[in-house]
């Protein structure tokens, strides 16, 4: 990770970052310093050890890249949340909007300038009931879509939907809470990047990208205004497991 991978994103940039969450033990416990006092203890309330080392991992990684960013070191970042409790810096910083999603041993930190952004990553081998979800917490269109298609082809193109659903309303702030139905997304798996319609008048508008930045992984950025530059960046993991 040389110089020019660090800094501030571009107006017309988001940085997304990509880390690997399982590491040595000792290097855990090197990460696990550089949280806060209210990290240590939700990671104390995790009960299985693979879970609670992930969370730490994680968060750790979260504060190494906004510390490359900014110009600081990981352990001297603060967050507070917003309207709808999504994290952002505490104070502000630089206008700097940042997301963080983890599945598996991985993680994607999307950054961007004066844009509120969003991401989400999914394993689409973990097991879930495709259809119930679908019918209950998919829209319309949607639903034909997906419900339509062959079955060795929905579960694919299912978890490319659910990301791209949870990306948006991870980047409004709302979560899974903010109105699953009625916030529709393309539902072709092919899609690379397109326009989103919000269901709300006078709502900012957004823009999809699908990440292909994890094999075998789901993962889908959603970002504030028109589109935008998605680059890259790899987090450098010292000790992995």
């Amino acid at each position: 990770m040389g110089a020019a991978e660090t800094g501030l994103p571009g107006l017309d940039e988001v940085h997304v970052w990509h880390a690997e969450l399982d590491v040595a033990p000792g290097a855990l416990a090197d990460l696990e310093r550089t949280l806060e006092p209210a990290e240590r203890e939700r990671a104390g309330r995790f009960h299985r050890p693979l879970h609670r080392d992930r969370y730490v991992a994680s968060r750790a990684a979260l504060r190494r890249i906004l510390g490359l960013t900014l110009g600081r070191a990981p352990e001297s970042i603060r967050f507070g949340a917003g309207p709808h409790g999504k994290p952002r810096l505490e104070p502000p910083e630089a206008d700097l909007r940042f997301n963080l999603s983890h599945a598996g041993g991985h993680a994607l930190v999307a950054a961007a300038t004066g844009r509120e952004v969003g991401v989400d990553l999914e394993d689409p081998g973990r097991e879930v009931e495709v259809d119930a979800i679908v019918r209950r917490f998919f829209g319309p269109a949607e639903r034909a879509a997906l419900l339509g298609l062959a079955e060795e082809r929905r579960r694919a193109a299912f978890f490319q939907a659910w990301v791209r659903k949870e990306a948006w309303l991870k980047a409004m702030g709302r979560g899974l809470s903010g109105g699953l139905a009625t916030h529709e997304v393309p539902a072709d798996p092919r899609l690379v990047a397109a326009p989103l319609l919000s269901p709300e008048p006078g709502a900012a508008p957004w823009f999809l990208v699908r990440l292909d930045l994890v094999p075998g992984f789901s993962a889908a950025l959603v970002v504030e205004g028109g589109s935008v530059r998605v680059l890259p960046r790899r987090l450098a993991s010292s000790a992995p497991r």
